[in-house]
């Protein structure tokens, strides 16, 4: 990596072995949270910071493909798709004088890894980069988005954790499936539709004509529309085709 060692939010990172709110929050600081672009556009801000299922980003890596870019003097603004939702503005500081361009310049086409921290101005959110470097090889790509659902999984588990330590009583202990996926945040629709998905049992999970049968009180625009934040959040993900979907919560043992 460019001779540069990053700590993922992998097995090793800060959401694998919880020993109190403390030190989750010192190691997430440490630590790199992989990410797809619809994640970093939908996370939820406060106060200049920004949280992805609760939990507060800081570094973050983002793998995609260059749409365009833009250089001046002092910068580059890329235009980088990862293919999850509408491309993120990746910015990144260098000189760039006039004989140095087409050097310090990535073209158009090229997969690359950005490490950097996002930001927001005037409701538009972009990426301020520390290093952005080239992908030799795709297989990578692959990786990046086996290590983004193990990262949303490792976090889940991290809620579940704070929420264990805050009960009082064995009824929060023993929550119902209803209360699980409450912690997420879902609205009615989007907890039916999560929860009837969850429930399937089959390898190639759910179809948009059953949830459709299923749940009779929602329209099929409804929940197409739950459909698409589900797979932005990482909750669920598409199998045999692009009507077929399965909660990520099932390729999770401890789940």
């Amino acid at each position: 990596m460019s001779g540069k060692v990053y700590r993922y939010n992998s097995p090793h990172g800060g959401f694998s072995s919880p020993k109190g709110e403390g030190h989750l929050q010192r190691s997430q600081a440490l630590c790199v949270q992989p990410c797809t672009v619809s994640q970093l556009k939908s996370a939820s801000e406060h106060k200049d910071s920004f949280f992805i299922q609760g939990l507060e980003i800081h570094q973050v890596t983002v793998v995609g493909i260059i749409r365009r870019a833009v250089p001046t003097i002092t910068h580059v603004v890329y235009c980088l798709d990862d293919m999850t939702g509408t491309p993120l503005d990746v910015k990144q500081w260098m000189d760039l004088k006039e004989d140095s361009l087409d050097d310090g310049v990535i073209p158009p086409g090229t997969y690359i890894r950005v490490v950097g921290i996002l930001r927001s101005f005037e409701r538009h959110r972009s990426m301020v980069a520390f290093s952005i470097r080239r992908i030799g090889d795709f297989n990578e790509i692959t990786s990046h988005m086996l290590e983004v659902v193990q990262a949303h999984l490792l976090s889940n588990r991290s809620s579940s954790f704070r929420l264990k330590n805050k009960a009082t009583t064995s009824t929060i202990m023993n929550s119902s499936p209803a209360c699980d996926v409450s912690r997420f945040g879902f609205t009615a629709s989007q907890s039916q539709v999560f929860s009837v998905i969850k429930g399937c049992p089959t390898t190639e999970g759910i179809s948009v004509e059953n949830l459709t049968t299923t749940l009779k009180s929602l329209s099929p625009y409804d929940i197409r529309g739950c459909l698409q934040f589900l797979l932005n959040e990482g909750h669920i993900f598409s199998t045999i085709d692009e009507n077929h979907f399965k909660s990520t919560s099932s390729l999770d043992p401890l789940a």
